[in-house]
């Protein structure tokens, strides 16, 4: 079994990807594979609203100078599918906007692809607003017809310079638990 994750900071290896990594740890001592795809510097545009994908049906967003479809062949290769984002104004980072809603419409368009894989949402966030990139990333799960774990408190870090969020014991717990937990349910799922 399989998860992947992808960062949407623009900053690569920060807090979020380092919140990504500790639910990794659980995830690997479980015998999961983990994979960890940043987005950063990668050409990423938002849906064209074209609607090939619903008469093209190939598991493909119709835009091709992009590194999205190589996002999408990567979710429908995983059982579990982690996205990240730190907190950009209440929200997630115009990224992992980005490859919410390509992916998303293509996963739509193509028989829910992704139905039934397990789905965690990993926020970073210095202060305020993380909630509002919690549910965005939990939205694209759950119209996915995918299946979210839960951990014993939402799975936030907290830090704004880089490397801060290692100094949050209570979000470190709370990636271990969802790690724990995604395990958990996989193996339920899969074996």
């Amino acid at each position: 079994m399989k998860v992947v994750a992808f960062n949407g900071s623009a900053r690569k290896d920060g807090n979020t990807a380092f919140l990504v990594r500790t639910v990794f740890e659980e995830l690997e001592n479980q015998g999961i594979q983990t994979e960890l795809i940043q987005l950063a510097g990668k050409e990423i545009h938002g849906c064209t609203a074209c609607m090939r994908c619903f008469s093209e049906k190939n598991r493909r967003c119709a835009v091709k100078n992009d590194f999205l479809n190589a996002c999408i062949e990567k979710m429908a290769g995983a059982e579990g599918v982690i996205l990240a984002s730190p907190t950009y104004f209440a929200n997630v980072s115009s990224e992992m906007k980005a490859l919410i809603d390509v992916a998303g419409m293509v996963s739509i368009a193509n028989d829910a692809m992704l139905r039934r894989k397990a789905g965690a949402a990993v926020v970073a966030v210095r202060r305020g607003g993380a909630i509002g990139a919690f549910d965005a990333m939990n939205h694209f799960f759950l119209i996915s017809q995918m299946i979210v774990p839960g951990s014993s408190y939402w799975n936030m870090g907290f830090g704004m310079d880089k490397g801060e969020a290692a100094g949050d014991s209570e979000g470190i717990d709370t990636m271990r638990i969802l790690g724990k937990n995604m395990a958990w349910l996989m193996k339920k799922v899969y074996l």
